[in-house]
C-alpha cells in the first residue's frame, strides 16, 4: 500500500498527544482523514455527529486505558449500541487486558499491541476497511 491510495475517516481516541499527534501526522500523509478525541464521551459525540452528517467512519482506532473520561471498552459497548457494524480496532500497552486478549468477543475488529509501527497500523486499516 502507498502514502497516496489510503482512503477513509479515521477516528482516533486516545488521552496521549503525542500519540494522537503522530497517528494525526502518519495517517494523514498516508491519505486518510483523521479526527481525534482523547476519550469516550468526545469520541461517541464525533461517531454520531459523522454518522448523521451521512459520512461515518471507516475505522476506530481506540485506546483502553484512559486517564480522565471513559475507557475504551466502555466506549466501545457504547459505540456497539450505537452501530452493531462499527469497525474498531483496540489499542493497548496491556497485553494481558481482556479486550486485548479476546478483542472480537469485546466488540472491536482487529487488535494493536503498543507499541506498533505505522506500517503495521496502515496494513491493519487498509484491511478492515477495504477487506472485511
Amino acid at each position: 500500500m502507498t502514502a497516496t491510495n489510503a482512503k477513509g475517516r479515521i477516528l482516533v481516541m486516545d488521552d496521549e498527544d503525542l500519540i494522537c499527534r503522530m497517528l494525526f501526522h502518519a495517517l494523514s500523509t498516508s491519505g486518510y482523514k483523521v479526527f481525534l478525541s482523547k476519550h469516550g464521551g468526545e469520541a461517541i459525540e464525533l461517531f454520531e455527529l459523522a454518522k448523521k452528517s451521512g459520512r461515518p467512519f471507516d475505522a476506530l482506532i481506540v485506546d483502553l486505558k484512559i486517564k480522565n473520561g471513559m475507557d475504551g471498552n466502555e466506549t466501545m459497548q457504547r459505540l456497539l449500541d450505537i452501530d452493531p457494524e462499527v469497525k474498531a480496532i483496540v489499542s493497548s500497552a496491556d497485553l494481558f487486558h481482556p479486550a486485548m486478549l479476546d478483542h472480537r468477543n469485546h466488540g472491536f475488529k482487529g487488535v494493536l499491541p503498543k507499541p506498533y509501527s505505522i506500517k503495521q497500523l496502515q496494513t491493519m486499516l487498509h484491511k478492515l476497511i477495504h477487506e472485511q
